[in-house]
Formats: structure tokens, C-alpha cells, sequence
């Protein structure tokens, strides 16, 4: 039954973006690993322990959100709890298992908004998530590297699967459509995020004006591209990544409404 289940929730949460290994707990030659947090028994013991796993987790969450995946260790966390790590395995059998946790935390913020309307069911469950992966930028490289089976991640695929499958794709169809949606998403929010991240308090127009020579080389081997840069890349503000955001999601949605099996 768990092996069923791990199968199938790989195959509905999959991502087709490269996944870095989430953190230690892997497993040796021959040994078997629980499939995920959710599934693995709870431990039994006379006493519970002083921390709880809520607490576990909204310490992690305020590493990963300040500093990322590599902030993120069971010695720092223990730390930060003002105990020791021996409390944190009590919950959490590694990293990769309190990450499971962390992202399911964060997928409570998104939403998919109820309704008839597929479309705008589809439209708004990219924004809530697109604005969940801006809040927590380390969420990127996790979709798809364990199976996400938590209860908001549960509660978000079964109203999305509801939202498409009111637009009349089943099977196959219906995994896919969802899945070009999520992508689309994953990759555009995640883009956007990085490029924030690695480049705080710099406006498109100051990063631009930095290249400088750079920018009067290209003028004479790509002056196409580089009059696209002095053109576009310097006006780029909220305004245009949100028109950007916008236009890729249109379309991706307007190739789904072409595909849409016809009503009966």
C-alpha cells in the first residue's frame, strides 16, 4: 500500500526541473527508506518531548525564508530551538523529512478559488502560487524531489484536479493540463525569485547601466540584442514582470482551452 501510494504521488507532484538532493538521510546500498514523513510511524515514548513539531517547524521556515536551503541544518536549528538536536530527531527522522514538513507548511498559503469558471480557477491558483514561491524562494528546487502527500498539498491538488476536471479533461489529459500550468508557474516564479534574491535593492536599470563596456562591445557584434537590452531590460519594473507573468499564463491557458474536449 505505501509503495502504491509513493508511486502515484511522484507521478502527480513531478517536476520537470532538476532536483538538488535535499539533504542528508540518504539511504545506504540495501536499505530500505521510509517514502515520506507522512507515512512513517509515529515513534512511540512514555513522555513527548519538550518541542513540538509545530515549533520545529516555523524555526525552520524562518532559517529557510532568511537564508535559504544552505541555512538550513539540524545543529542550527537545534540552536536557534535552544536545544539539542537529539529533540529535533524526535520528530524529524533527517533533513529530508523536516523539509517535507516545511513545504507542506508553506502550501497552506496557496489557494484555488472555487467557482464554475475553470479558467479562472486555473488563473488564480498560478498567482497564489507564483506569490507563495516569492515568499519562500527555497520552495523551487523541492517540487518534486519527495512525494508531496501533506494535507495542504493534498487539499491543493484535489481543487485543482476539480477546477480541470470541470473543464472536461480526464485521464492522462487531466494530469497534463494541470501539470503545463504548474510548470509554467514553477519556472517563471522561480526565475523571478532568483533573480530578486541575487540581486537585492538593484533595479533592471542600475544592473543595465553597470555592464557598461560590456553593453558597447555587444553593440557591434549583436546590436540587435543589444538594443533589446537598453530597450526592454531597462524599463523591466513590477509592471513588466506581472505583464510578463500574465502573457506566458495566457497562453499556456489559451493552448489548454484549444485542447478542451468538446461538450457534450
Amino acid at each position: 500500500m505505501t509503495r502504491t501510494l509513493y508511486d502515484l504521488t511522484r507521478t502527480v507532484f513531478k517536476s520537470r526541473y532538476p532536483v538538488r538532493e535535499l539533504g542528508r538521510g540518504m539511504p545506504m546500498a540495501g536499505e530500505n527508506r521510509t517514502p515520506s514523513v507522512w507515512v512513517r510511524p509515529e515513534r512511540a515514548r512514555r513522555a513527548q518531548p519538550a518541542l513540538s513539531r509545530t515549533q520545529i517547524v516555523d524555526a525552520a521556515l524562518d532559517l529557510l525564508d532568511a537564508e535559504g536551503l544552505d541555512g538550513l541544518s539540524m545543529r542550527r536549528l537545534g540552536t536557534r530551538l535552544n536545544s539539542g538536536a537529539t529533540s529535533v530527531y524526535w520528530h524529524v527522522a533527517n533533513k529530508d523529512e523536516l523539509l517535507e514538513l516545511a513545504l507542506d507548511r508553506v502550501m497552506a498559503e496557496v489557494a484555488v478559488p472555487s467557482g464554475d469558471d475553470w479558467r479562472a480557477a486555473a488563473t488564480g491558483y498560478a498567482r497564489s502560487l507564483r506569490a507563495m514561491i516569492h515568499r519562500h524562494p527555497w520552495t523551487v528546487t523541492l517540487f518534486g524531489g519527495r512525494p508531496m502527500i501533506g494535507p495542504n498539498a493534498t487539499r491543493v491538488l484535489d481543487e485543482v484536479l476539480a477546477a480541470f476536471g470541470s473543464a472536461g479533461f480526464t485521464g492522462f489529459d487531466l494530469e497534463y493540463a494541470w501539470s503545463a500550468v504548474v510548470d509554467y508557474v514553477i519556472g517563471a516564479a522561480g526565475s523571478e525569485a532568483s533573480w530578486q534574491r541575487a540581486q537585492p535593492g538593484t533595479s533592471a536599470a542600475e544592473w543595465v547601466d553597470n555592464l557598461g563596456p560590456y553593453l558597447d562591445r555587444l553593440d557591434e557584434e549583436r546590436p540587435g540584442l543589444a538594443s533589446h537590452i537598453r530597450e526592454i531590460w531597462m524599463k523591466e519594473t513590477g509592471d513588466v514582470l506581472e505583464g510578463r507573468f500574465a502573457f506566458g499564463l495566457a497562453c499556456v491557458l489559451d493552448g489548454l482551452e484549444a485542447r478542451r474536449p468538446p461538450a457534450r
